[in-house]
């Protein structure tokens, strides 16, 4: 399988990756980084994960002036997509695509030659997070069992180019926080191809939690509300810390609380409040493997004045204390160091 993409009019190719179909368990991993910048006029970061079977692709860019990118995969390939950016007009041969990508967003396609092309305006800071598997990779990874989605299994039995579901769904906070693992993920050589396999199998469970359990209520929704509904989440992950009330955000997007309480509910299966909570107990844990920061520092860092309320919420969130987090995670770090030491 070949992976290529190129900057139209550039000589040089930003992406050029081969790999074999065949995912082996022994097949090692091995990383490459694109670092390029021209002044203020283009500046792009790739970073990409190889192993037979699988590319993982995390690239951001920024352009001063409007450019035009293609992209192709020339063998039969699933693709796991997650975009964290707006406004890029998407153009893909075999599919029929949403015009304009959508933030924070995620679909599964399946291609038998996967050419695109994306035209990327100026001053957007963008960023796509993809992982491409051969076929006998994606067999492998969720069994052959095509009950978990039958009508896009049989269009890759008959060789039919399609999405998992017919639009982009945003981001579950589950979603955001295995990118966020994978992306930070410090560990080397077969502890990291292990940790890795496991992220995306993780990863592409999210997906299609998030397909099967799409709520009756929000294909029936008024769009004008959905894409309200929809900023309201963005408004919340940009800024949870600091969170909005239900009033002040019901302000912030022009809708009421009782449709804003009721269409979040439906859309995210979750409410405002317990999504917020998700998302500070979410960063909470992320700051606990920093093993400096005390509980106070954390509670702080998370928007919470009261300690000892900040504790309650992350036992009832993981059903352990913070302090016993800390202090389990300091083991597990030390054990990890010996490991590695030693091999």
């Amino acid at each position: 399988m070949k992976i290529k993409s190129k900057i139209l009019g550039h000589e040089n190719a930003l992406i050029q990756i081969e790999i074999g179909d065949t995912h082996y368990p022994k097949n090692q991993l091995t990383e490459e980084n694109v670092d390029i910048k021209n002044d203020e006029t283009e500046e792009i970061k790739s970073h990409h994960l190889i192993t037979e079977g699988m590319a993982l692709l995390d690239t951001q860019m920024h352009f001063s002036t409007p450019q035009t990118i293609e992209f192709e995969i020339d063998e039969e390939s699933i693709v796991m997509n997650f975009i964290c950016c707006n406004n890029v007009e998407t153009q893909i041969d075999q599919l029929e695509t949403e015009k304009f990508s959508r933030e924070n967003t995620h679909n599964i396609f399946y291609t038998t030659n996967f050419k695109a092309t994306f035209k990327i305006p100026a001053f957007e800071d963008l960023n796509y997070f993809s992982i491409i598997l051969s076929k006998a990779s994606y067999y492998t990874i969720i069994n052959e069992d095509w009950e978990l989605h039958k009508k896009f299994s049989n269009n890759i039995l008959l060789k039919k180019p399609s999405y998992l579901t017919s639009k982009y769904l945003p981001f579950t906070p589950a979603i955001q926080w295995v990118i966020h693992e994978i992306k930070n993920c410090n560990r080397k050589g077969p502890l990291k191809k292990m940790y890795i396999e496991a992220k995306i199998k993780e990863l592409l469970i999210h997906q299609l939690e998030a397909i099967i359990s799409i709520p009756v209520q929000k294909e029936q929704m008024d769009q004008d509300d959905y894409n309200k509904l929809m900023h309201a989440k963005q408004i919340l992950d940009q800024d949870f810390v600091h969170a909005p009330t239900l009033t002040e955000l019901s302000r912030l997007i022009s809708l009421n609380e009782f449709k804003l309480k009721k269409g979040f509910k439906a859309c995210f299966s979750t409410t405002v409040k317990s999504y917020i909570i998700k998302l500070r107990m979410e960063h909470a844990k992320e700051l606990f493997q920093n093993s400096a920061i005390t509980v106070s520092e954390a509670a702080y860092k998370c928007g919470y004045k009261d300690i000892s309320h900040f504790s309650a919420a992350f036992k009832s969130f993981y059903g352990f204390s913070p302090q016993k987090f800390k202090i389990n995670w300091d083991i597990v770090q030390f054990w990890i160091t010996g490991f590695l030491l030693l091999n």
